[in-house]
């Protein structure tokens, strides 16, 4: 079942209507696991922490800007992703998409992932997070495509 995506949204199939998606990117502090191409065109996956914008339909994520990933990126900015529980009832959200790297100068998307993902900003990574000698970036990912899946009906046994 594939939703109509709205000028500028991405596709959306599977069970989930546009709101349960957005709720769920919105309110699970799993990171999101991204896959990319190297520049050599091997496959990449990681996990980084994430923040979704329901209204620009896009996730960020903050991260060093010496890491491999972003010249990963920057070579080809073509990803797919996930994030979804790791304990049963298994459910989530998928997609492909355009990702694009951009200075966070400020350290703004860095410090509300502290936020949303650390108890609190004097945790030591969070410290070392926000040292200001760390160069920080952003990754934009602006899914074209999402497809969510809930196995929630299957395994209601397990929840």
């Amino acid at each position: 079942m594939n939703a109509p995506a709205p000028s500028g949204s991405p596709t959306l199939s599977g069970p989930w209507s546009r709101e349960r998606t957005d709720d769920f990117l919105t309110n699970h502090t799993i990171p999101v696991r991204l896959a990319c191409r190297t520049p050599n065109d091997d496959l990449w996956m990681l996990s980084l922490w994430f923040e979704w914008d329901s209204k620009k339909s896009e996730l960020r994520c903050a991260t060093a800007a010496s890491a491999d990933v972003i010249d990963f990126l920057r070579a080809h900015e073509d990803v797919a992703f996930e994030v979804s529980t790791n304990e049963p009832p298994y459910r989530g959200v998928r997609g492909r998409g355009v990702a694009v790297v951009e200075p966070d100068t400020d350290k703004a998307v860095l410090t509300r992932l502290i936020d949303r993902y650390l108890a609190e900003r004097n945790d030591a990574l969070a410290e070392r997070l926000l040292t200001p000698e760390r160069d920080e970036v952003t990754i934009r990912i602006r899914p074209t495509r999402l497809h969510t899946w809930d196995f929630s009906g299957r395994m209601s046994a397990q929840s």
